[in-house]
């Protein structure tokens, strides 16, 4: 099979185009630098995302505090990281950099706090 990419790697945005059976990449074409190809490799032989959302905070200056991964993750696996990312709610003050939850999963991604947030 053969499908069509556009780089989001680096400023380029080059139209890659992979030649692929299943999650054997044959032949890869149109990158201008090697992290072109190891971009479309990577999403035909194993895709990962990262997520950024917030989370409740308790007794908090704001109701809500950003967090992201650490880490990119299965694409496959973000609807039950979402699910366990929504079971939390933490107290105020939180901190950017504070673990929300320490390798979420087992999947190697820690969930951090990306705003602080004072107590009211």
């Amino acid at each position: 099979m053969k499908r069509t990419f556009t780089c989001i790697v680096c400023p380029n945005g080059c139209e890659v185009e992979a030649e692929y059976e299943g999650t054997t990449v044959l032949s890869v074409t149109g990158n201008l630098c090697p992290k072109g190809k190891a971009y479309v490799t990577q999403e035909l032989v194993d895709p990962r995302r990262t997520i950024a959302t917030s989370v409740r905070v308790e007794g908090g200056s704001l109701p809500l505090t950003s967090v992201r991964l650490t880490k990119a993750i299965p694409k496959d696996r973000i609807f039950d990281v979402m699910a366990e990312i929504n079971r939390q709610t933490l107290t105020a003050p939180v901190h950017i950099g504070d673990v929300v939850i320490a390798d979420v999963l087992g999947l190697g991604s820690d969930v951090i706090v990306t705003k602080h947030i004072d107590r009211a």
